[in-house]
């Protein structure tokens, strides 16, 4: 049982270990920090290896998620209040999220972890301030629980073609109460925390016979870190560091101008048609030059 237990850690381990960031995050962070409000949904581009299985699985840049509930000195709530404190031992001034992780379950972590990843935020659309802290005390009540990684694992065999994988391999998304209810992955806990005020997510909507709309709630263990991006009732803010904002308008932004193009970072070029323009124009005007020398003539 240690073996197994050394083995597992390690491969978790491997799985979960950030990459090194490449260049500048597409947005502001200290932007984002100072806008962010309790409640919001923050979707992180991870760099680990499970992070690509992720992207794969739900064909989606986003593969995590997590919630933001402000500083403990702006906690309300003293229950909420009390289970941070046993699960964070940072300063009362950190900006905490709670989140979902592969390796150490349902945690409250600071914010700043997440300065060099690319960043969106999702807002629930005119949510109250009493059914905000709803929803973060249903998520504070699930701090401590594992991460159930079979539910990964069933979510990546619902995502195959049914011509490749029987329904009846993939049936336990679908059982009232598959799995143990204190295991939880990122997307389905803060799915089942907004389920809990029956704040709409992506919802399964049907007329019904006499014409009016029923909502009915989804299956909250299907939620994956894209759905709170392509929610119609979250929304989507985005925090650049050269907003049009700050530069008057977009042909003002500091574009280079020797026509390069980028692969990332280190991997630049100038494409070939563009070479072809460019040295047709030095020949051009080479000719020109020479066209002007050649009918310059000196008084006699």
């Amino acid at each position: 049982m240690g073996l197994r237990r050394w083995a597992a850690t390690r491969i978790t381990h491997w799985l979960t270990r950030d990459r090194e960031p490449r260049g500048l995050p597409l947005c502001d962070f200290e932007r984002i920090c100072y806008e962010i409000r309790p409640c919001d949904i923050l979707l992180i581009e991870g760099r680990s290896r499970v992070s690509e299985v992720i992207k794969t699985i739900t064909q989606s840049p986003w593969t995590h998620s997590a919630m933001y509930i402000g500083r403990m000195q702006e906690i309300e709530d003293p229950e909420i209040l009390r289970l941070v404190e046993q699960h964070y031992e940072g300063s009362p001034r950190d900006q905490l999220i709670i989140e979902a992780l592969l390796g150490e379950g349902t945690i409250v972590d600071n914010l700043e972890k997440y300065r060099h990843d690319h960043i969106r935020i999702c807002r629930p659309m005119r949510l109250t301030r009493e059914d905000c802290w709803r929803v973060i005390g249903y998520a504070a009540h699930h701090l401590g629980c594992d991460y159930d990684v079979r539910q990964l694992l069933d979510l990546a065999r619902f995502m195959f073609p049914y011509g490749i994988l029987p329904r009846r391999w993939r049936s336990s998304l679908f059982e009232h109460n598959a799995g143990a209810p204190t295991r939880t992955v990122c997307s389905s806990l803060l799915a089942a925390a907004f389920a809990s005020v029956h704040f709409p997510i992506i919802p399964v909507v049907q007329r019904t016979e006499n014409g009016e709309l029923r909502l009915y709630r989804r299956n909250f263990r299907l939620y994956t870190p894209r759905d709170f991006d392509y929610s119609p009732y979250f929304d989507i803010i985005k925090y650049p560091y050269l907003g049009f904002d700050d530069i008057a308008i977009y042909r003002r932004l500091p574009w280079d101008d020797e026509g390069l193009v980028c692969n990332d970072e280190n991997d630049c070029y100038i494409p070939a048609e563009m070479l072809s323009e460019n040295q047709s124009a030095e020949a051009s005007a080479a000719d020109t030059g020479h066209a002007r020398d050649g009918n310059t003539e000196k008084p006699a």
